[in-house]
């Protein structure tokens, strides 16, 4: 089993949402933390924790970014993080996983099962070993209590429910990081 910490400068959290039913908004949360334990000869045995600081939350608009903040969603005074923990890999081809865990955001936890595939290995010009990934799935952000939301006059809502998530990983051999440093 090898040990690999995300590097928080190559490595993202991206979302959309739905916005009054006609446009996409997109949004990122910085400096992703995180560990892999990869056990290359049975990947099924590997496993994955992920904590985002939603505190970072950026859309490109200063008033959405406060709001998205604020306890009409993720209430960052009181849950800065949002947090995912695996708890089964089931390996679905040579460069692809369904990734089972738990997603906690607000303090509410439920099962999530994003598609994982595998990027590569790479020997960087750092004198470490670095490995990537990308996970992608949809959750209805109203599972996790972020329910706010506004009628609009023509029908439909605001803010769409249904929220896709990106994740973007490079992370580090934990060896060969510390015989970089």
């Amino acid at each position: 089993m090898a040990t690999y910490n995300f590097d928080p400068a190559h490595t993202a959290a991206t979302f959309s949402a739905r916005h009054m039913m006609i446009a996409t908004v997109r949004g990122v949360i910085k400096n992703a933390t995180g560990t892999l334990e990869l056990d290359k000869d049975n990947p099924q045995n590997s496993s994955v924790e992920v904590k985002l600081d939603a505190s970072t939350i950026f859309t490109d608009l200063e008033d959405r970014d406060n709001h998205l903040k604020s306890a009409d969603f993720l209430d960052i005074e009181n849950h800065q993080y949002i947090t995912f923990k695996s708890t089964k890999v089931e390996i679905r081809g040579d460069e692809t996983a369904k990734l089972t865990g738990n997603l906690t955001i607000r303090e509410q936890t439920h099962p999530l099962t994003p598609d994982v595939t595998f990027q590569g290995e790479v020997q960087s010009p750092f004198g470490d070993t670095r490995i990537g990934f990308v996970g992608e799935t949809k959750i209805n952000r109203e599972d996790w209590g972020l329910t706010w939301n506004m009628a609009l006059e023509s029908g439909g809502w605001l803010v769409g429910k249904d929220i896709t998530i990106h994740v973007d990983v490079e992370a580090v051999l934990a060896e060969t990081a510390a015989a970089a440093g």
